[in-house]
């Protein structure tokens, strides 16, 4: 059964105050909906300006017209994704607050398990990995997502915490485990920010292995530890700092390029052209946390100017509304931005 939606201002006029109340079958499925303490409720509330009150299975929404169907709108989806069987976290309210649209019910959802996509206007799909579904959580990710299932070649551009990193390896970890590609491999510059790496303890795999952390923490999170461990084993996931990729010819793979924007010119022409038959390449970076020396171009500017027009190579913008961290990251990204004036001119 589908919650109902009734108007409570009965008599034709539209009211100062308009509510709403929409009445759900099952009141367990609904607790999970609102969250622990009404969390779930709360975040709605502050992000669209309405007040919410839950009584028994009815959930009373007070706000002007558009602001109140829209969380009409949204508990809708959350309540059909529980029918559904699935569980209701922040990160979901969270997606549907951003998406501007409910959610699709099982037979219209698209689950992602190649590279194959047949998605209906407005629908919503998953990334199947071993031990997680992940959801794109914004209309850009979303986006980004399709991009990397349908081109050979996707560039991910935009600040921190907006998902350039894990989607791209969510998307290689789904491709492998449905048959499209053989392997996994993953590279970023071994850069310095502000420290060297003569200076870290170890051989060379220790010192660079700080600089991999970010991509093993995303493969950690899609597939199970024993699985992964044999993967890396047998070479079939590799994880590498970009000067390895030298000399190698990348068939049948998936590749990343994390921090691109740390690749020297020559360096991203080199990786680039170690694209093989049957591979998919994705490169990411954040043109604003460039740790070249002073003076060296970065690649990924490079590349931006030089393959904008090429057929299958699609870029892909995120912006500070993308992010998907903390929401202070995304505040303090934009008072870098609205400083560079100060910054250029200093």
């Amino acid at each position: 059964m589908s919650p109902i939606d009734v108007p409570l201002d009965s008599a034709g006029s539209k009211p100062s105050n308009p509510e709403a109340r929409v009445e759900f079958p099952d009141n367990r499925l609904l607790m999970d909906v609102c969250g622990e303490f009404d969390s779930n409720l709360t975040t709605i509330e502050t992000s669209l300006e309405v007040q919410i009150v839950r009584r028994g299975n009815s959930i009373v929404v007070m706000g002007d017209d558009v602001a109140r169907d829209r969380a009409i709108e949204i508990l809708n989806a959350l309540y059909q994704r529980r029918i559904n069987g699935r569980v209701v976290e922040a990160a979901d309210v969270d997606r549907e607050l951003r998406m501007g649209g409910p959610d699709e019910d099982a037979s219209k959802r698209n689950l992602v398990k190649g590279d194959q996509l047949e998605m209906p206007v407005g629908a919503r799909f998953e990334i199947k990995t071993r031990k997680k579904l992940v959801e794109p959580r914004t209309d850009a990710q979303k986006t980004y997502v399709q991009s990397l299932f349908e081109n050979e070649l996707a560039f991910g551009i935009g600040p921190a915490g907006t998902g350039k990193t894990y989607l791209a390896v969510a998307v290689g970890v789904s491709m492998f485990l449905s048959g499209k590609v053989d392997k996994i491999i993953l590279s970023r510059p071994a850069v310095e920010a502000g420290e060297r790496l003569g200076f870290l303890p170890g051989a060379l795999e220790e010192k660079v292995d700080p600089y991999m952390q970010p991509l093993y923490d995303a493969l950690n999170d899609f597939l199970p530890g024993k699985q992964l461990a044999k993967l890396r084993e047998e070479k079939i996931i590799e994880i590498a700092p970009l000067a390895f990729m030298r000399g190698r010819t990348l068939s049948s793979a998936y590749v990343v390029l994390d921090e691109a924007q740390n690749a020297t010119t020559m360096q991203m022409k080199m990786f680039l052209t170690r694209l093989g038959k049957g591979s998919r390449m994705v490169i990411t970076g954040d043109r604003t946390q460039i740790d070249l020396p002073r003076g060296v171009p970065s690649g990924l500017a490079d590349a931006e100017r030089l393959l904008n027009k090429i057929p299958k190579v699609s870029f892909n913008y995120f912006t500070s509304k993308d992010v998907v961290r903390h929401p202070l990251v995304a505040a303090i990204i934009e008072a870098y931005e609205a400083d560079e004036p100060h910054n250029h001119s200093t």
